[in-house]
């Protein structure tokens, strides 16, 4: 026989435990949205309604890179064989920029390509995220993080590493993975010379986290620009922007603001046509270059 006592205690304990519970996946309507942020702590896809960013034809300098990426993009948007791929160089280069540039430039044709945004701190739960995405068949999923790296006692990577290949499951085929970072083993250098060091067989020890980096099929490396490719950069925003300046002018203004910031860079391109823009009360769509 039950005791009435003991009803409003068990409804108390199952309330607590209830807030321990993860998440219940939600699943977007993919129709209506071509980019996401994936919100690890609600276990939710966002919708993204104005994306950052700027036509492919002003990225200027990584014509290369730019069409490599471009070929594999297209061809995993038709559901043919395609590389994971990792961005890897140096700060401001457009690393970033052109996974959005070619993101647009395909989902412009291809309306079953989504974007989604990943951060870093959150790749412990691909899992989750790829319970979502493996059951759309409809879609092509490319799984964007920026700035990715990894520190001496992150064992994330281990994840990252069975979802992009090894693992007994591993990567739906309608998913693809695009990196950025500043490190091409997503490791900083000083880090894989002090466990060579300090390791019983240093050679394991390093070969398990530098490994990751040998997940990705595409390694398309950005360096910092000429001052010839800066100042077509220049010139191309210019045009497309309507900022008339003598081009003698432009440049000789363009060169200076380089020397301030003491580089030259996709991004400190844009950042002088942003300032160059208020000068001349013109306006501009607000992407910088990463």
């Amino acid at each position: 026989m039950k005791n009435p006592e003991f009803i409003p205690i068990l409804q108390r304990i199952a309330e607590i435990l209830e807030k321990f519970q993860p998440p219940k996946l939600k699943t977007p309507t993919f129709e209506n949205e071509n980019a996401f942020v994936w919100k690890a702590d609600q276990a939710l896809l966002s919708p993204v309604k104005d994306i950052n960013r700027i036509p492919i034809e002003l990225l200027r300098g990584i014509e290369q890179v730019r069409d490599i990426l471009l070929d594999n993009t297209k061809r995993f948007s038709q559901g043919l064989p395609a590389n994971n791929a990792l961005l890897w160089g140096s700060r401001g280069t457009g690393k970033s920029s052109l996974v959005k540039s070619v993101h647009w430039a395909v989902s412009e044709k291809s309306k079953n390509l989504i974007l989604i945004e990943i951060q870093r701190e959150d790749i412990a739960t691909l899992g989750e995220l790829l319970q979502i995405l493996k059951e759309q068949k409809k879609f092509q999923f490319i799984l964007f993080c920026d700035d990715l790296s990894f520190d001496g006692h992150n064992e994330t990577y281990k994840s990252l590493k069975s979802v992009l290949e090894g693992g007994i499951e591993g990567r739906p085929i309608n998913v693809l993975f695009y990196a950025t970072s500043n490190r091409r083993h997503l490791m900083p250098r000083e880090l894989i010379e002090n466990e060579q060091s300090s390791a019983i067989n240093p050679g394991e020890t390093v070969d398990e986290k530098v490994s990751l980096s040998d997940r990705f099929g595409l390694w398309l490396g950005f360096h910092n620009c000429s001052q010839e490719t800066y100042l077509e950069i220049i010139l191309g925003y210019a045009d497309a922007f309507n900022l008339n300046l003598d081009k003698e002018e432009l440049f000789r203004q363009a060169i200076e603001w380089s020397a301030t910031r003491g580089s030259r860079s996709g991004r400190v391109a844009w950042q002088f046509i942003q300032d160059l823009a208020g000068r001349l009360g013109k306006q501009t769509f607000q992407n910088p270059e990463s």
